[in-house]
């Protein structure tokens, strides 16, 4: 399992974070997934053989936000 934490730009209210959340959750292999406002970010927890950093920047980059740093 792969903990990263995604920062994520776009994010302006409760509804981005859910967009965000949802959009992550989504995905194949992720297990959990805490999205905040302040500061705008995305921690994910993920099972590396089923799912990527690519994959869980794109679906974020879909639901319309961008991640700008990871770690």
């Amino acid at each position: 399992m792969q903990h990263v934490t995604l920062t994520i730009a776009g994010m302006t209210c409760g509804g981005c974070v859910n967009s965000v959340t949802r959009v992550l959750k989504d995905l194949t292999g992720v297990s959990q997934v805490e999205v905040t406002l302040l500061p705008p970010q995305a921690k994910v927890s993920f099972d590396e053989s089923r799912a990527t950093l690519d994959a869980l920047s794109k679906a974020v980059h879909e639901a319309g936000f961008t991640v700008t740093g990871v770690k």
